[in-house]
């Protein structure tokens, strides 16, 4: 599929999808999700790390609710399941880790879109807010499995029941997001958090990503037994042998990803 609403760039096993329709604030129109959703599918077989963001002023206001009107697509329960399902499982099931480059106003399914990235990093003046009771609706895109989870039950019922905006720096004190930085250092710091995270042990990523993942589905007992079997498999890496060499002769690893 041809790009039309999303720009893909690939450099230093950072893979960059930025989302593309400034002029609705990045709202996520049904070819956009589709182009998401094949991104993140192809990012995973070529990067070590994928940065999410947005173009403009915002980083994605949620549905493109004159898109749907367009398309006649009037069904949500379906576009939830055969449009945002896949493409959020395309992003969490992203071998690799993923930064939610959060550079604008991230609103209701952008909002949750943010929050299905393993790291989400903020402009200070980025805000987020879930908007869906103002049309009648509750939180989607993974909301209702997300905030309960990152902020705790209370603040995710009044986050959600008001509506209210949450700003970056809030975000972070109440354990949404990983960081806020200054407007004029987000880029920089958007691209050194990525470019660590390329060259870092790719396998073992993975691995903490299953495991932290799920484990709120788990019982101690099966995820120490988790644990056992995929450090043992993050055991039997090159990545593990140079990062025990790198310690021992006390020089900076040198992690190949394999």
């Amino acid at each position: 599929m041809q790009s039309e609403t999303i720009v893909v760039s690939h450099e230093d096993g950072v893979t960059t999808i930025r989302l593309n329709r400034p002029q609705v604030m990045n709202a996520l129109s049904r070819r956009m999700r589709a182009e998401i959703t094949d991104a993140f599918l192809a990012a995973a077989d070529e990067a070590r790390c994928i940065v999410l963001t947005g173009t403009g002023r915002a980083f994605c206001s949620g549905q493109d609710l004159m898109d749907a009107q367009a398309q006649g697509q009037l069904d949500v329960e379906a576009t939830l399941r055969d449009e945002y399902e896949p493409m959020l499982k395309a992003i969490t099931g992203a071998p690799v880790p993923v930064i939610a480059a959060v550079n604008g106003a991230a609103a209701g399914a952008g909002a949750n879109l943010a929050l299905a990235c393993d790291v989400v990093i903020a402009a200070e003046g980025a805000s987020f807010i879930q908007a869906f009771t103002r049309i009648g609706l509750i939180p989607d895109a993974g909301g209702t499995h997300w905030l309960p989870r990152q902020i705790g039950l209370a603040r995710a019922m009044g986050a959600t029941l008001f509506g209210e905006t949450i700003s970056a720096r809030q975000a972070v004190d109440w354990g949404m997001i990983w960081e806020a930085v200054p407007d004029g250092d987000f880029a920089e710091t958007v691209a050194a958090r990525a470019a660590h995270l390329a060259s870092g042990p790719t396998v073992a990523y993975r691995a903490l990503k299953e495991a932290l993942r799920g484990s709120f589905e788990r019982n101690l007992s099966d995820q120490l037994a988790l644990e056992a079997r995929l450090q043992g498999e993050c055991g039997a890496t090159a990545d593990f042998r140079e990062g025990v060499t790198a310690f021992l002769t006390k020089r900076q690893p040198k992690f190949a990803g394999r």
